[in-house]
């Protein structure tokens, strides 16, 4: 099966040698109709830059381009992967650039051109070492509306959880609060470990995150501190886990009930927290 006259990706994998490691969290999604269905999943991409991280042989590559974007911008930092890539580059003229590099160190915005009117989506089956830090990174941007208009991205299905999972719940945690206060996130579909070569020991899920607007006021770096230590010791009333913030006297001021648990608060909650810490003179 071919989407787009290039040779299967199986075949690319031989030929260049590419086995995955997994010092680099690799899993390579070989699956084109899973690879379609999740450059569906990112919404219209005719008129958009596409910024794709851990392309490696390219299969979710050839399917954004395959769905009509525009131009797709791939973070590589495997070696191997690029004479593979620079094929599907020539078969796409003019829509593919390859940045070979470290996606943890590059700057986003400015690959992208900040000051571009065309819209940005970030769609990436992410290496699973360093997912979870680049969502964060995404998610504190201190410019904000960012400089992207949705994200696509592909974590372990654990991971995906926490990232949509509600005040209340197990999963709920750092990560879903600073997700659900600057964007609105979903679990678009699961994808099963047989779908990639070589398979995962679990289900992995791709989540849509759209950024909101104008979420509520905070300082992130605050809002980063709150979270850390209000759900690093979880299990504790918050009147302990926040001490080192301020205890009791903060949580008075926030009006939240000190005898509450951190997975009781609600987004808002951990927004009123933080602005009463900044009203301390923190």
């Amino acid at each position: 099966m071919s989407i787009d006259g290039l040779p299967p990706l199986r075949d690319v994998i031989e030929r260049h040698g590419l086995q995955a490691k997994k010092a680099l969290g690799q899993n390579f999604l070989l699956d084109l109709n899973l690879t379609g269905k999740i450059a569906r999943a990112a919404g219209d991409l005719t008129l958009c830059t596409v910024i794709e991280v851990g392309p490696g042989p390219g299969g979710l590559t050839r399917a954004l381009l395959a769905n009509g974007a525009r131009r797709v911008i791939a973070i590589e930092r495997d070696e191997r992967c690029l004479a593979a890539l620079a094929e599907i580059s020539e078969h796409y003229p003019g829509r593919l650039e390859i940045v070979a590099g470290d996606a943890l160190k590059t700057n986003f915005s400015a690959l992208a051109g900040a000051d571009s009117s065309e819209p940005v989506r970030i769609v990436a089956n992410l290496p699973y070492n360093i997912g979870t830090e680049l969502l964060v990174r995404w998610l504190t941007a201190s410019a904000w509306p960012p400089f992207y208009v949705s994200m696509t991205l592909m974590f372990q299905r654990e991971v995906a959880q926490r990232i949509v999972a509600p005040p209340g719940s197990d999963a709920y945690g750092r990560l879903g609060v600073l997700a659900g206060w600057r964007t609105q996130a979903r679990i678009a579909f699961d994808v099963p470990p047989q779908a990639f070569t070589p398979p995962p020991k679990v289900t992995s899920s791709v989540v849509h995150l759209e950024p909101r607007a104008m979420p509520l006021p905070a300082d992130v770096k605050k809002l980063g501190r709150v979270t850390e230590a209000a759900f690093g010791q979880r299990r504790k009333m918050l009147r302990q886990s926040v001490k080192s913030l301020g205890g009791e006297a903060l949580l008075e001021r926030a009006g939240i009930d000190p005898t509450r648990r951190a997975e009781t608060l609600s987004v808002e909650e951990f927004v009123r927290l933080t602005n009463a810490v900044d009203a301390d003179g923190w």
